[in-house]
C-alpha cells in the first residue's frame, strides 16, 4: 500500500488535473443542462466507473498492450469514436421533446450505460494511467499493482467529486434554460453537434 504522503500527493495532483475542463467534462455540462441534475450524475458514476475499468486494465497491464499496440489501440478508438458519432447523429435526428423542468430526456440507466461505454472505450485514459501512476509507485515498498490500484481508486474518487461539482453546477442553470426556448434546442442540437466533435476527438487520438 502507498504510504499516506505519496497518497496526499497523487490526490492533490489529480485534482489539479481534474478541475481542467476536457471532453469528460464537456460532456457532463452537456447532459446535466439537458437532462438535468440526476442524469447527469447518472452520466458522471458511468464515467467513473468506465475510468475504474482503466484502472484494472492498467494494474493488470493491460494499458501496456494498448500503448505498445497500434493495432489494439485502434481498435479500442475506433469504436469509441464510432459510439459517439452515432449517439451524435441520433440525438440530432430525434423528434423535439416537449421539455418542464422535472422532464428527463433520457432515464438514469441509460445515462449512466452511455458514460460507461465513453470512458471505457477512450484508450487515451489508458495511457493517462500508464504515465501517470507510475510517477507516484515506490517499487521498494509492496506490489506495484496494490500501489496502482489504490492510487487509482483515490483518482476515481477525485474525478467523481469534481465531476459530480460541475454535474451539479450545470443542472443548476437548466432551471433557467426550461423557462425560456433554449433548452430543446440545447436538448438536440447543441448536445447532438458536441457527442459529434467529441467522436472526432476521440478518433484522432495518437499513441504518444
Amino acid at each position: 500500500m502507498p504510504e499516506v504522503s505519496a497518497l496526499v500527493s497523487f490526490a492533490i495532483a489529480s485534482f489539479a488535473l481534474l478541475v481542467i475542463p476536457g471532453p469528460a467534462v464537456i460532456y457532463i455540462i452537456n447532459r446535466s443542462v439537458a437532462s438535468g441534475r440526476s442524469i447527469g450524475l447518472a452520466s458522471v458514476l458511468g464515467l467513473e466507473l468506465g475510468t475504474f475499468m482503466h484502472v484494472l486494465a492498467a494494474t493488470v497491464g493491460l494499458s501496456a498492450v494498448l500503448a505498445t499496440s497500434q493495432s489494439a489501440f485502434n481498435v479500442v478508438k475506433y469504436l469509441g469514436a464510432s459510439y459517439l458519432v452515432l449517439v451524435g447523429l441520433r440525438t440530432i435526428l430525434r423528434q423535439p421533446q416537449t421539455m418542464s423542468a422535472t422532464t428527463d430526456a433520457m432515464t438514469k440507466v441509460q445515462a449512466f450505460r452511455q458514460g460507461f461505454v465513453i470512458n471505457t472505450l477512450n484508450p487515451k485514459i489508458a495511457l493517462f494511467f500508464l504515465s501517470f501512476l507510475p510517477q507516484f509507485i515506490d517499487p521498494d515498498k509492496s506490489s506495484n499493482a496494490l500501489q496502482s490500484l489504490m492510487l487509482g481508486a483515490v483518482f476515481v474518487v477525485c474525478g467523481f467529486l469534481t465531476d459530480g461539482i460541475y454535474a451539479l453546477t450545470a443542472s443548476s442553470l437548466r432551471e433557467t434554460l426550461v423557462k425560456g426556448k433554449a433548452l430543446p434546442f440545447i436538448q438536440r442540437y447543441l448536445a447532438g453537434v458536441v457527442f459529434v466533435l467529441l467522436g472526432v476527438m476521440a478518433a484522432s487520438a495518437k499513441i504518444s
